[in-house]
């Protein structure tokens, strides 16, 4: 009942603010707006998943109500992010490779205040620059899952993407691409309504450049030093995360988008890394008369973390550094998506997304192997439902100011 309410406040709230303001300039022509909501309504079933046993569910994923400003002719914006997983999502959403914040083979809930950040732009000629503070996404790696085609998260979301920390990022627009940096706050959300800890403020840092070639392509690459995301005291172990990708999006054609990114962790004190994580992964998008094809190939590193009574948490606050072992996952996603309709003022698109799981233990002995665990050495996961989308859409997220002027129409095709 608090989904479907989660669901209906957010759609029904941003019809009227799109009425008003959504997209368009009102008597104040410095001034502009837009408002857009978002929800995916969907059922998984996973076979086998923890301890060999097949799940079957049933969830309101994504539901966000999101909103930015301009004013003084651009040189002043304003944006926010609510996200309502924390009342649909909070026993997490099955996804046997997922792992972060405390939840394993579940994807957890982010923070309902998923981003709210204030800042100022400006251009001199072919340069821009701008500086943006709040709460909101660091500037590393590759876009949110969420913009890009596919329902169900991949393993990599805490190797390629850092968000909901508090952070000052600053931004310069060259003819040629984009450098970001940032200062932010390394510990990640404890629950859906943790806050970034005033003590830990801005003691971390990211950088990122963006290079964009002839025919749409575009080139990043991107490096952070993350102060102790695992322990909110500050006290744990770093990390070191690195990130490259070649991103292309095309406006026509059947061939509509191709994504490509590496990704790697290092967990260790200033002796050295003591853990190491690597990550693969490609995508790409092909359109016929509105109905879209899509894939997903990835390999990816994930740690594995003592787990409690109920298979699908771990141990938060971490007791130790220890971990029980490494699992390589491969991974192959395939998601079939209808044109999207209109209904009831929202824009409703059907789908279908199944995937192949193969975990494997990187060593042995290991105190986790996932044959025994899941007792398999395939797994499969089918799910189904609709995309609803009211009012604007943003194409990306976690790019701020001068960072997205050159990207922020270029965006996958997501069947809405």
């Amino acid at each position: 009942m608090l989904a479907r309410a989660a669901v209906a406040l957010a759609v029904a709230t941003a019809q009227p603010l799109l009425a008003q303001h959504g997209d368009h300039v009102g008597s104040d022509s410095t001034r502009r707006g837009r408002v857009g909501a978002m929800a995916v309504v969907l059922g998984s079933h996973a076979n086998p998943a923890a301890l060999g046993r097949p799940v079957t569910e049933g969830y309101v994923s994504q539901p966000m109500l999101f909103g930015d400003v301009q004013l003084a002719g651009g040189r002043v914006a304003a944006l926010a992010t609510l996200n309502f997983e924390g009342a649909t999502l909070s026993r997490g959403e099955i996804n046997p490779d997922g792992y972060g914040e405390g939840y394993i083979d579940r994807r957890h809930p982010h923070t309902y205040l998923h981003e709210a950040m204030l800042g100022v732009a400006g251009t001199r000629g072919a340069v821009g620059a701008s500086l943006f503070a709040g709460k909101g996404f660091v500037p590393f790696g590759t876009d949110d899952p969420m913009v890009r085609p596919f329902v169900k998260y991949p393993v990599n979301h805490h190797h390629a993407q850092l968000m909901e920390r508090g952070l000052v990022a600053a931004a310069l627009q060259l003819p040629g691409g984009t450098l970001e940096l940032a200062r932010f706050n390394g510990d990640e959300p404890e629950g859906a309504s943790d806050w970034p800890n005033a003590g830990r403020a801005l003691d971390s840092w990211a950088a990122r450049t963006t290079v964009f070639a002839p025919g749409g392509v575009e080139l990043s690459a991107s490096t952070a030093r993350v102060r102790s995301p695992e322990f909110a005291s500050g006290e744990g172990l770093d990390q070191r995360k690195a990130s490259a990708s070649l991103r292309l999006v095309r406006g026509s054609g059947a061939w509509r988008y191709a994504f490509a990114e590496w990704a790697r962790t290092r967990e260790g004190a200033s002796a050295g890394p003591r853990f190491a994580f690597t990550s693969l992964l490609a995508e790409g998008a092909w359109q016929l008369r509105g109905v879209q094809l899509a894939a997903r190939a990835e390999r990816t590193e994930r740690p594995e973390e003592d787990r409690l009574d109920d298979p699908y948490r771990s141990v938060r606050p971490l007791l130790d550094f220890n971990i029980l072992g490494r699992t390589r996952w491969d991974i192959v996603t395939v998601q079939l998506s209808a044109p999207g309709r209109r209904l009831a003022g929202a824009r409703v698109a059907p789908f279908v997304e199944g995937a192949w799981l193969a975990p494997r233990a990187l060593a042995h002995p290991t105190p986790m192997d996932p044959r025994i665990f899941y007792d398999a050495s395939r797994l499969w996961m089918l799910s189904g439902g609709v995309r609803l989308h009211a009012g604007a859409m943003r194409p990306r997220f976690g790019r701020y100011g001068a960072a997205q002027r050159h990207v922020g129409d270029a965006s996958p095709p997501r069947a809405h």
